[in-house]
This record gives C-alpha cells, structure tokens and sequence, in this order.
C-alpha cells in the first residue's frame, strides 16, 4: 500500500510490535523496550523491611532502624535492589538524559506498583509527589528525574500528581556525599509547602528514583504530615542495600 506517489517503501511499519531492548540491543515485543531475559535478570527486591524496603534475610520483618525511629511516611515501594545494571541504567537517566531508559524504569515501576494495589492491602494514594530538586542543582542539570518519573507514573497508574505542592527552596549540599546523620541535619529547613497547598486528609506518595537512608523521604513526610496529611508513601526506582553509616 503506498500513500503518494513515488513513495517505494510500505507504510504502518511503525504498526510491528517490534522493539529493541534498552539493554541488550536484542530486538523483543515488549513494549516496555526490556526483553524478557533481561527484565528477569534484574536484581528483584525480595525479601525486604515492611517499611524502608531495606534488604533482609527473611520477609515479614522490619529493620532495626524503623524499630528505634520509625519514619514519618508508612512504606517504601522499590521494585528492586541498587546493583548491577540498575545503577547505571539510573545514573544514565539521571546524569546522562538518558530519557528512554528512565521511561523504561518508570514503566516497570508502575506494573509493579499495580499490582501491589491488586494483590496486597496497599492503597492508592490520592496525589503523587515528585522530590523536588534544588533550583542550582536544576538549573545545572536542566531537569529534575523525579518529576519526569511522576509523570509516567500518573499516565500509567491514572493517579494525579502535583509539581507546585513541594519546594525547595533553600540550596543544601549533595546528599550522596554525605553520611547519614549529616545527610538528616543538611535537610534541616530545607522543603516548604507551597501556597494553596491542599493537604488536611490527603494520602500521598513521594516520587524519586533511589532511596539510600531515607532522610530527604522522611522529612518531606514529617512536613506534610505535620500539615494535616493521612499517610505518605514512598515510590521509587531502587533501595540501598545498606544505608550508609
């Protein structure tokens, strides 16, 4: 079938369900640009912390940490452990712009998320929240990874999000140089709600791509929940296997 004239090749070529892995380079049907090997042999977060996802010899369990302060959010959903190749599929979306891989791992994360909402008690939550990033570190890098992910999710999983309910509006220092207790007392004062921000009663669940030790979750949750929310959740790409000490 040809649209116009002189037009040799056949069109709805694009109609194939033909894709190319994002990891591989093997050619796989998946929509998801992951071929079925490769989606297989990521490294699936099993057994884990009821709240913090922390990695643990035996599921049903929580971590020593959320036993002596447990967060201000309720829990941690993360699809898989930060190793090998995830790390680098997310430090290529996060400081490379590498946008289709962070498409790939957003999707991935919202089947997940699905169907924790079909199969478990976890419950939808009324607005996703994207970790805002400071306005230095966004200028330099030119996006904020955290909102780019909120926004598949919301496509995906059909749940509003808000980009103007969280700010930050004070620099602070990186926090992957830092150790725990300097990475809790650096986000001192750091977030604000932003004007008009409706929270009294709202569950909500905080979007980011990795969480290490939980400070920036944690007190992103205490604020929001000081303001009046039900519960705060946790969604992200990967969990540390160990928080730093």
């Amino acid at each position: 079938m040809h649209c116009q004239l002189g037009y040799k090749h056949k069109v709805y070529n694009w109609l194939k369900n033909e894709h190319t892995c994002l990891i591989c380079d093997e050619t796989t049907e998946s929509a998801h640009c992951v071929c079925n090997v490769c989606e297989t042999e990521l490294p699936w977060l099993l057994d884990q912390c009821d709240v913090c996802a922390l990695p643990l010899p035996m599921e049903g369990l929580t971590c020593g940490q959320c036993q002596k302060k447990p967060p201000a959010f309720k829990q941690v959903i993360a699809p898989w452990s930060y190793s090998f190749p995830i790390d680098s599929l997310i430090s290529r979306f996060k400081h490379q712009a590498r946008w289709p891989l962070g498409h790939m791992l957003a999707r991935l994360l919202a089947q997940h998320v699905q169907h924790r909402f079909d199969n478990t008690d976890l419950t939808r939550p009324d607005c996703l929240l994207p970790v805002p990033l400071a306005r230095k570190r966004l200028r330099e890098r030119g996006y904020n990874q955290a909102l780019m992910l909120a926004r598949w999710l919301r496509q995906d999983l059909g749940i509003a999000h808000d980009e103007q309910l969280l700010l930050r509006p004070h620099e602070t220092l990186a926090q992957q140089a830092l150790d725990a207790k300097t990475r809790q007392r650096n986000l001192l004062g750091a977030f604000a709600l932003g004007a008009d921000a409706q929270v009294q009663g709202r569950h909500f669940a905080l979007v980011d791509d990795v969480l290490t030790t939980g400070a920036t979750a944690h007190s992103l949750s205490r604020l929001l929940i000081s303001a009046g929310a039900r519960q705060v959740d946790v969604y992200c790409l990967a969990r540390t296997p160990k928080p730093e000490s």
